[in-house]
C-alpha cells in the first residue's frame, strides 16, 4: 500500500509540471465573433460598470461581435451594447483579450471530443498567484463558505485582523467527520475552537468505518511572515470522549478498519504554495500533516475552461495511524443559477474513494457539495 500511495503521488505531480511547462503552439488569427472567457474578475467587472450593470458579474457571459464594422456589438448576460458605448482603452483590452472562443467555429461530429483541447494554451494555463494568495496575513481572508471540508471561510474586521470557520477540515469530504472549527486571526496568529457535530457523520448509514471523530479542543496555528507558505498548528483535546460517545463512535470498526477518535495533542502542519491555475480566484497545492495524517492534494476556485467555471479540489489522505488511505474530490459548478446566486453559488459532487466495508476500493462517501461566494471581488 505504501509503495502504492508512492507511485500515486509521483503521478500527481508529475502531471501537474507536464501541464504547467507545456507550450501549445497555434498561430493566432483574428477573432471577430467570440465569447470572453471569466479570466479578468477587474476587466469583466470595469465593462459592466461602463454601462451601468448593478451589481456587477465577475463571471458574466460576454460575447463580442465585432464582423460588420458599421454595426459592432458586445453582449452581456443576453443584453446588447454598442461596442462605442465603451470606452477607447476598454475596446482596445476586448479586441486584444487573449481567452477567446471562437464562435465562428463550425463543430462536427469529431470537434466536440477535440475542440476544446485544441484551444487550450498551454503556456497560459498558469499566473502568479495574487498578492492576498502570498500574503502571511490575509491569506486566512476567504470569501467562500462550503458545505464539507475545504478552505475556512475567512471573515476580516480590519486588515489581518478577523474570523474564520469551516465545518469538516480542510482535507475532508462529505459525512467523514463530525469536526467543526472556529478561528480567531491576527498578524498570522489563529486561536480557535474545536468540536463535534455528530449529525454530520450520523446522516451516512453506511461504510461509517474510516471516519474521523473529535470532541471539545483548543488550537493555536502560525503562518510563518515570509509568504504564505507555511502553517504550523497544534490541536489539543481538553474533554475526551465518554463512554457512551465511544461506543457510538467506535460501532463500525472492524479488526481491519478504526475510526481515529481524537484525545490528548496534536503538532500539525501544512506547506503549501499558491498558484493561479484556469484563472482560478484562489488555489494551491499542498503537502501537509494535520492530526497525524499525512496529505497531498490541490484545490481551485472558480476556474474556467471552455466558457465553463467550477471549483475543483483533490486530497489524497497517504498515510494514517489509525485510518486506511482515501481520495477526496469535489467538483462544484458554477452558473447554474439565475440572478445573484449565478456567480455566487457552486455546487456539484464531492465523494471519497478508499475501501468499502467489504475491504474492496470503492466509494465510500458521495454527496452533493455546494459553497456560497460572499462577495464578488476576491
Amino acid at each position: 500500500m505504501l509503495i502504492m500511495n508512492k507511485r500515486l503521488l509521483h503521478i500527481f505531480f508529475f502531471i501537474f509540471i507536464l501541464a504547467a511547462v507545456s507550450k501549445a503552439q497555434i498561430e493566432e488569427e483574428p477573432v471577430l465573433y467570440f465569447q470572453m472567457e471569466p479570466l479578468d474578475d477587474s476587466l469583466f467587472i470595469h465593462l459592466q460598470s461602463e454601462v451601468y450593470i448593478d451589481p456587477p458579474d465577475p463571471k458574466a457571459e460576454i460575447i463580442v461581435d465585432l464582423r460588420d464594422p458599421s454595426n459592432q456589438t458586445l453582449m452581456i448576460q443576453g443584453t446588447v451594447f454598442p461596442f462605442l458605448a465603451f470606452s477607447p482603452e476598454s475596446r482596445a483590452k476586448v479586441q486584444t483579450y487573449p481567452f477567446k472562443l471562437n464562435l465562428e467555429e463550425t463543430v462536427g461530429f469529431h470537434s466536440v471530443f477535440t475542440r476544446v483541447l485544441s484551444k487550450i494554451k498551454f503556456n497560459k494555463i498558469t499566473s502568479p498567484p495574487t498578492k492576498a494568495q502570498i500574503s502571511p496575513l490575509l491569506g486566512y481572508i476567504n470569501p467562500y463558505v462550503q458545505l464539507f471540508g475545504g478552505e475556512r471561510l475567512g471573515l476580516p474586521l480590519k486588515g489581518d485582523i478577523g474570523f474564520s470557520f469551516g465545518v469538516g477540515t480542510e482535507y475532508s469530504g462529505p459525512f467523514e467527520t463530525n469536526f467543526a472549527e472556529f478561528n480567531f486571526h491576527i498578524l498570522g496568529v489563529k486561536v480557535g475552537v474545536i468540536n463535534g457535530i455528530d449529525a454530520l457523520t450520523e446522516f451516512k448509514t453506511d461504510n461509517n468505518h474510516n471516519n474521523l471523530y473529535t470532541t471539545l479542543g483548543i488550537q493555536f496555528g502560525y503562518v510563518i511572515p515570509f509568504g504564505n507558505f507555511f502553517e504550523f498548528s497544534s490541536q489539543i483535546i481538553v474533554d475526551d470522549a465518554s463512554a457512551s460517545q465511544l461506543e457510538k463512535f467506535r460501532k463500525f470498526d472492524t479488526p481491519d478498519f478504526k475510526a481515529q477518535i481524537l484525545t490528548g495533542s496534536y503538532f500539525s502542519w501544512e506547506v503549501r504554495y499558491p498558484v493561479k491555475l484556469l484563472g482560478a480566484t484562489r488555489g494551491k497545492i499542498y503537502f501537509a500533516r494535520f492530526l497525524n495524517e499525512y496529505h497531498i492534494g490541490f484545490s481551485g476556485r472558480e476556474m474556467a475552461l471552455a466558457g465553463n467555471v467550477f471549483d475543483f479540489r483533490f486530497d489524497g489522505m497517504i498515510d494514517s495511524e489509525i485510518r486506511q488511505p482515501q481520495y477526496v474530490f469535489d467538483i462544484m459548478v458554477q452558473r447554474l443559477f439565475d440572478y445573484w446566486a449565478f456567480s455566487a453559488v457552486g455546487i456539484g459532487p464531492g465523494f471519497i474513494i478508499g475501501k468499502n466495508e467489504e475491504g474492496n476500493p470503492g466509494l465510500t462517501s458521495v454527496f452533493f457539495n455546494i459553497r456560497l461566494k460572499l462577495g464578488t471581488s476576491l
